[in-house]
């Protein structure tokens, strides 16, 4: 039940899904542990810390399986084929869309900010509404 099913392939994906997981995983069991904190007297700390823990094994446990389960296990093996099968840009590439993009961006800006003052100037005039 809890053996690694093809052992050896998608191990990157298995390993950074499992981890995603957790971390949310994490995030959960501590905010469990500070409305627990609220409701719970101090001295009670089994309470506070031990049942988010068990939460956070038992999700371990259940990723564990999960990421082992043939149909799920399969996805991420063809999911980490596929992403070596990617082209990724270069560095050079993605900085040259970068400065592109953004120098776009600002150009839409500048035009919408025009087409906005004159319509502000326009409705003004027009007495539509309140400006100069």
């Amino acid at each position: 039940m809890l053996g690694i099913y093809k052992r050896g392939q998608g191990k990157y994906t298995r390993i950074a899904t499992f981890i995603g997981v957790m971390l949310i995983g994490v995030i959960g069991a501590y905010a469990l542990s500070e409305k627990l904190g609220a409701y719970v007297s101090t001295q009670v700390t089994v309470m506070r810390f031990g049942l988010p823990l068990l939460v956070l094994i038992g999700l371990g446990i259940f990723m564990f399986w999960m990421v082992n389960r043939p149909k799920s296990a399969d996805f991420l093996i063809a999911t980490e084929g596929e992403m070596k099968k990617v082209s990724w840009s270069s560095r050079k590439e993605i900085s040259g869309s970068t400065k592109v993009v953004i120098i776009t961006t600002f150009i839409l800006a500048s035009i919408l900010f025009g087409v906005d003052m004159m319509f502000t100037w326009l409705f003004g005039k027009l007495g539509i509404m309140g400006g100069s």
